[in-house]
């Protein structure tokens, strides 16, 4: 294993071992507390840009699962077409795995994508730094190549637009209901999660104007970096708004993409939240949900618009987990209901959007 340096934006250096593909690369530097769900969490769209690190310090131990698809094009075990993270940065990688359903190490998956990974590393402390700072930009460098200094950018930079489908692509077509979804970096368990419930799915690229086509619902989907660069996709779910009352459902990004076009501002959150264990509590009511997430801005609900009121609140920093609107059937979360990895807790959520279609 080459010798690396993870050097973050303010001169904090951390060093380790490269386990992946050996390239030094640049990225936004952020945690996940999961303790597991590694493949799910790599192909997730949402961490486009960005130096995943995992504070669960054994990773790797049950190596990686057939890359197979389903006979509707969707991955069975993954959650896109690819690794979408930047690198991944653990504690202690485990070469030797063990699983009935693996067929690769996560080293070999990620020296194939062209992934770096780093091993080694005190997470803990890192995370430390992070939650103490807030996320920054940081680069892993090759001690061999100290002059190989990449550069990348986060702040500002359209994530969606890399991460969407191009083309309109359908699901489970002429079986039930029309749901139009918009790609912003959809996680594949939110289109099996609908198919399943008996409905078609058309997917559409995050900036394409859905409003003239013949459909029973809009759902919103995840995807990575700052709503503000998809001012595109909000005003087509105005125009949408504007002249219909279709059922509305957002994941995510998709809460965020609604709460603008609802009127509301967008902040970013000091260091987000990507885990498997965060609680959120549904608005007026004790019942408390343990809930995945993967996201680094929220609604600020208190710019509303007074047709709207908050769903779901974060029970450890009270940040927005959700809106819907007091009168049409549009609601969302903030967490992702379809877990994978994580607890299901919340898949009623699709129940729910389903209930509405008419």
């Amino acid at each position: 294993m080459k010798n690396v340096t993870l050097v973050l934006s303010d001169g904090t250096k951390f060093h380790g071992q490269s386990f992946g593909y050996d390239a030094p690369v640049a990225g936004e530097v952020v945690f996940n507390t999961a303790m597991m769900g590694y493949p799910e969490s790599l192909t997730d769209p949402s961490y486009a840009g960005q130096l995943m690190t995992l504070t669960f310090p054994l990773v790797g131990n049950y190596g990686v699962p057939p890359f197979t698809t389903e006979a509707n094009g969707l991955p069975t075990f993954m959650e896109s077409d690819k690794i979408h993270a930047s690198a991944i940065i653990v504690a202690d990688y485990c070469e030797a795995y063990s699983h009935w359903n693996a067929v690769e190490s996560l080293g070999d998956w990620l020296k194939r994508e062209h992934v770096p990974g780093i091993t080694g590393i005190d997470t803990r402390q890192l995370t430390k730094v992070l939650r103490d700072h807030g996320v920054m930009m940081g680069q892993i460098i090759f001690d061999d190549e100290p002059d190989n200094i990449p550069q990348a950018d986060y702040e500002g930079v359209n994530f969606v637009d890399q991460v969407s489908c191009k083309e309109v692509v359908k699901y489970n077509e002429g079986a039930g209901k029309k749901v139009v979804l918009v790609d912003c970096g959809v996680k594949a368990n939110i289109i099996r999660s609908l198919v399943k419930r008996g409905v078609e799915v058309i997917r559409v690229p995050w900036n394409y104007d859905y409003t003239a086509m013949s459909y029973d619902g809009l759902f919103l989907a995840n995807g990575p970096g700052d709503p503000d660069t998809c001012q595109a996709a909000v005003d087509i779910i105005r125009k949408h708004m504007s002249i219909s009352s279709k059922p509305i459902c957002g994941i995510c990004m998709g809460n965020q993409l609604l709460g603008k076009a609802a009127g509301a501002n967008i902040y970013k959150l000091k260091y987000g939240h990507r885990s498997h264990n965060q609680p959120v509590r549904m608005v007026g009511t004790e019942r408390c949900y343990i809930t995945s997430q993967n996201h680094g801005y929220a609604v600020d609900t208190s710019t509303l618009d007074d047709d709207w009121q908050e769903l779901f609140v974060n029970m450890n920093d009270g940040s927005n987990e959700g809106i819907r609107h007091k009168t049409n059937p549009w609601f969302t979360s903030q967490f992702h209901p379809e877990a994978c990895a994580g607890p299901v807790d919340t898949m009623f959520m699709f129940d729910k959007f389903i209930e509405t279609l008419k």
